[in-house]
């Protein structure tokens, strides 16, 4: 492995990404024994593939967990990070988009596009990042390079360049010719006709007839690609190795890199926190700037992040510790409390994305109640990791309450638990995640003056916003009328107050607006407005009135067509809609849209009448209001606001009664 004195001239950040069961992890593997960086490649079905670390992916066969590689390909370093493909791990593809220079996105030759292939598409294109296509599996039988390629220009995109040739494609003689750059003469229209789309010197050249020097188009080509207006396609197999090499100079031919160069200000990311013998470690992206041991990060707002105490970079399991980190790379900060998702020096600049939402919540038993405070660190740990998690601990009551994506990543915990801490666990029946949304426009006003000492007046207006608007802060008032710092107060009181409706529900796709409020220059508390604030937001929920909202659930089906009769009943009766049904060659898939309460059950169901033989595939479509007697509220954790006194005995600690840290 090298070490930070021993660097190439390019770094480049790439993520492997693509629908559950494409053949990522096999091709990291084919990558990493071709490029030299190990001596045999590893196997997923027999737990031997470097980037499968966890004893559950293992046993499992499929990735959990984000994992990064490096190899060097002639004077380009490459930093790959292998993600998982299943659905309910989407949070650790979103989290390490934001490090990421370009994306191959790999598409099984025989499957086609599927439903998650769309997904990552649609948050590649809201994110901007440079994507190149890699059609693997065409040494199995049903292979077919011209039909998926036809999917991909109808459900992806129609700006395609196919870089590669393949040859018996669906034998095990497989093989690839490559047709850029070796061959580019022999593509010369179809690479001018695919750059004159976007670029207008090359639409005038195109038009003109003009010869163009081999250098000018290729510059064309990789601006496209850049600017995500043309996407290559590569193509092999993972298990033989075809179209291996072609791979390993595509990703240095046509990804951009991303640093800025280690003159520039520091700017760097988090995109994931893990665990291990070293203690807590931050793996950072660097875009700018360099990083050596001893130095103390800080965020773009200036506040601290620690000081670092070592850095180190993993290949798989292994690690070698390297000093300093550069512009382009990635490592493994330690000494710092950075949390996922946080920028170190000067922001990047790169937009967000989501494409994991927890829609399930459940609570967690350990089998001796002695074992709660070690099953709650545990559970503490796994959040840092997966925000997404949200454990929320409440102590009086001994409760461990977690949100999660989807039923198997229950599994997962559990064996996750076992293996790393030694702990058993038991979860409850998992119940629906919903939310409320403001039903109208209200002012809600909170007056603290009592007991003294205390002086703290908020005024908020609310309105409700479109869906998957979110929650707006914003100020109408001046810091004559009230200081900037108990403003600031207001705004950092919120999220929390909102984290339990009118229905005991989180509170979304709300504005709120401070319209008025006052301190006192002798008895105002610094704290006094993180008391205020939820009860004046509590007071103009009520006035407003809330709107329960379930999520719901977008799922792509397919079976024999003697089924859909049944299949289109059971739709009907969980409360979904759906398109008409396509049939084709004796069976038939469907597209519907299905509250979450109504179809939990529902894939084991399904899979029970297909014999294992139909096909199911759902992901998060949002949320949308819910018929108030099929809803369910949920108890509160914390004394309501709306209750001033118990509220404020609570806050200020002179009650615990119905409450608990939230870990």
């Amino acid at each position: 492995m090298e070490t930070g004195a021993q660097q190439t001239r390019r770094s480049l950040c790439i993520g492997l990404l693509a629908h559950v069961d494409a053949g990522k992890t096999s091709i990291t593997e084919q990558l990493l024994y071709r490029s030299g960086a190990i001596r045999s490649p590893g196997r997923v079905d027999s737990g031997t593939a470097q980037t499968d670390q966890l004893g559950v992916e293992r046993r499992r066969g499929i990735s959990v967990r984000a994992a990064e590689a490096g190899f060097c390909r002639g004077d380009t370093r490459i930093h790959l990070i292998d993600t998982p493909g299943h659905v309910d791990f989407a949070g650790e593809v979103e989290r390490c988009l934001a490090a990421l220079d370009g994306v191959v996105l790999v598409i099984s030759a025989m499957e086609g596009v599927q439903p998650q292939t769309r997904l990552i598409w649609q948050a590649l294109e809201r994110m901007g990042i440079p994507t190149l296509l890699f059609l693997n599996k065409i040494d199995r039988a049903g292979a077919s390079v011209e039909r998926t390629l036809d999917e991909v220009r109808a459900l992806l995109s129609p700006r395609l360049l196919v870089a590669a040739e393949g040859i018996d494609v669906g034998t095990d003689e497989a093989a690839v010719r490559p047709l850029i750059p070796h061959e580019l003469d022999t593509l010369w229209e179809d690479a001018l006709s695919a750059a004159a789309e976007y670029s207008p010197e090359a639409e005038e050249a195109f038009f003109a007839g003009e010869p163009v020097e081999r250098e000018t188009l290729t510059g064309w080509l990789r601006e496209g690609v850049a600017a995500r207006q043309l996407f290559p396609v590569l193509l092999g197999s993972a298990k033989t190795g075809a179209g291996m090499e072609e791979l390993l100079d595509g990703l240095c031919w046509w990804l951009p890199a991303g640093e800025q160069g280690p003159e520039a200000p520091l700017s760097g990311v988090v995109y994931r926190v893990t665990h291990d013998t070293m203690g807590r470690g931050a793996h950072l992206r660097l875009f700018g700037g360099t990083l050596q041991n001893r130095d103390t990060l800080t965020r773009p707002d200036g506040t601290p992040a620690g000081k670092v105490s070592q850095i180190r970079r993993f290949q798989g399991a292994k690690a070698a510790d390297l000093g300093s980190l550069s512009a382009g790379e990635i490592g493994v900060v330690y000494g710092t409390d950075l949390k996922v998702g946080e920028v170190v020096g000067q922001d990047p600049g790169r937009p967000a994305c989501q494409l994991a939402v927890p829609v399930l919540t459940v609570r967690a038993f350990p089998p001796d109640p002695a074992e709660l405070p070690a099953l709650a660190a545990a559970l503490s740990q796994l959040t840092d990791e997966d925000p997404l998690l949200q454990l929320c601990w409440v102590r009086e009551k001994g409760e461990l309450h977690l949100n999660i994506t989807g039923v198997i990543q229950l599994e997962v915990l559990t064996e996750l638990l076992a293996e790393r801490y030694g702990l058993e666990v038991r979860f409850s029946r998992p119940s629906v995640l919903y939310r409320e949304t403001p039903a109208s426009a209200a002012t809600g006003r909170a007056v603290y003056l009592s007991p003294k000492p205390c002086w703290a007046i908020v005024e908020l207006a609310v309105e409700p916003l479109p869906p998957g608007s979110g929650i707006r802060f914003q100020s109408a008032i001046k810091g004559g009328t009230l200081p900037y710092q108990y403003q600031n107060h207001v705004a950092q009181s919120l999220p929390g107050a909102l984290e339990q409706g009118l229905m005991g529900w989180p509170v979304t796709d709300a504005a709120f607006t401070l319209t008025d409020g006052q301190s006192h220059h002798v008895h105002t508390h610094p704290l006094d407005f993180f008391v205020a604030t939820p009860m004046a937001v509590m007071d103009a929920l009520e006035k407003a009135g809330t709107t329960l909202l379930e999520p719901m659930l977008r799922v792509t089906l397919s079976a024999g067509e003697d089924l859909l009769g049944r299949v289109v009943g059971d739709m009907l009766a969980m409360r979904g809609s759906f398109d008409t049904p396509v049939i084709r060659d004796g069976s038939f898939t469907m597209e519907a849209i299905l509250p979450v309460s109504t179809s939990l059950d529902y894939p084991v169901q399904f899979r029970s009448m297909t014999r294992g033989e139909g096909s199911w595939f759902s992901a998060f479509d949002g949320y949308q209001p819910c018929p108030p007697e099929l809803g369910a509220t949920l108890p509160r954790r914390t004394p309501d606001p709306r209750d001033r006194e118990k509220w404020i005995l609570y806050r200020r600690g002179a009650i615990r009664d119905g409450g608990g840290g939230i870990t």
